[in-house]
């Protein structure tokens, strides 16, 4: 398919003026769903994913901005249809869903890593979501290196290291 979306005013184009009822439209955010689902690539030899919603009883939910949508839209910046952060979407799923930053920022230059393996110890899975947003990185303004911002592999290592439990890490 050639959308054409560099001939001229893009506003003018077949595709250039869809509002954003068309694009939150149901048959749009279903045909988006099942993209990503048949878009995903995931190693899951030990069929670990998706967790059960009925044997999952606990889950620990460290991310320094779980609770900010905007992360989750990187450089787009169409319609939102929907505005749902990380954690709303995994209480969503698990309700006794704790939660702990990790770290103050993104960029992690202090981190709470003790009260952050407190709270890992309590439940049945982990989930740690790391890397940089917006702020560390994007046009005009790239990274040197290609690690973890500030003191985050720190606090994936303790971690990793204080828990028995499956650990998932994005």
């Amino acid at each position: 398919m050639r959308l054409g979306l560099f001939n001229g005013d893009p506003s003018k184009l077949e595709y250039g003026d869809i509002s954003a009822a068309e694009v939150c439209s149901q048959e749009h955010r279903a045909l988006a769903l099942a993209a990503s689902r048949n878009g995903i690539v995931l190693k899951n030899s030990d069929r670990l994913l998706p967790l059960s919603k009925t044997k999952t009883r606990s889950l620990d939910v460290i991310v320094p901005k779980a609770n900010d949508s905007e992360v989750l839209l990187g450089n787009y910046q169409g319609y939102q249809c929907k505005n749902v952060t990380l954690l709303q979407g995994l209480q969503g799923y698990v309700k006794n869903t704790t939660y702990h930053p990790g770290c103050d920022f993104i960029n992690c230059t202090s981190a709470a890593i003790d009260e952050a393996v407190d709270t890992v110890k309590k439940a049945d899975y982990v989930v740690l979501v790391m890397g940089s947003d917006q702020t560390l990185e994007k046009e005009k303004l790239d990274r040197t290196e290609l690690g973890l911002p500030g003191m985050q592999e720190r606090l994936v290592t303790a971690i990793a290291q204080a828990t028995s439990k499956p650990l998932y890490l994005f």
